[in-house]
């Protein structure tokens, strides 16, 4: 039985007076192709049963796809808003991923319908006059947090699925463009994309080596 996140820090926060509790979390940073992508999730405050109501939700890397985009319509559901932000390849290649991340998550909140009282965040710290708490492994137990990392992950893999379209050959729609095997002699085979973290040492190790063919 893998880890129920709980309400518990978002029921401390909501008896202090702060409603709009945002859960923050990203998918994608460890990728060499594709954007990062960041999700917040506002949960409804003191709302009876919502955590029996979203029971199936987890950290998005526990569960399989097809549990992702069932709790993706629950959390759609059931949120009182939220929001999405991204940061494309090349922008990670210029400010570099933590900056980048960042910086999605900024967009993700600024894509709410109204700000914010407090954020939670699995590590991170943002730049802004929010209160906010990071924690380690905040998507194993903080409910907003693991909802934020499924929309970020369906999201994002959704993306990438689309993507597939117009680089085929790269099998993206398969590992999303993580590190498999199968990414691995793509890229030996078919060379990077524009879509690609060329800043990233797998690929910044292939451009290298076509450079010195060249």
């Amino acid at each position: 039985m893998s880890q129920q996140p709980n309400l518990s820090l978002e029921s401390q926060l909501w008896s202090q007076g702060r409603v709009r509790v945002a859960g923050i979390d990203e998918a994608g940073r460890g990728a060499w192709a594709g954007p990062v992508v960041a999700a917040v999730v506002v949960l409804p405050p003191f709302l009876p049963d919502l955590a029996a109501l979203l029971e199936p939700v987890r950290d998005s890397k526990l569960l399989t796809p097809q549990a992702r985009d069932k709790c993706y319509d629950l959390v759609i559901e059931r949120a009182l808003d939220y929001g999405v932000g991204s940061t494309p390849a090349t922008e990670i290649d210029r400010i570099g991923i933590a900056t980048a991340t960042r910086l999605a998550m900024c967009q993700a909140i600024a894509a709410l319908k109204q700000p914010p009282d407090y954020l939670l965040l699995d590590y991170v710290t943002l730049p802004l006059a929010i209160p906010q708490h990071a924690m380690p492994k905040g998507d194993l137990y903080c409910l907003s947090i693991a909802a934020a990392s499924i929309i970020a992950k369906v999201t994002r893999d959704r993306w990438m699925i689309e993507l597939d379209k117009t680089f085929p050959g790269y099998g993206l729609a398969q590992h999303k463009g993580y590190g498999t095997a199968q990414h691995q002699a793509a890229l030996r085979a078919l060379g990077p994309t524009a879509e690609h973290r060329h800043s990233f040492a797998p690929i910044r190790c292939l451009d290298e080596h076509t450079h010195a063919d060249a």
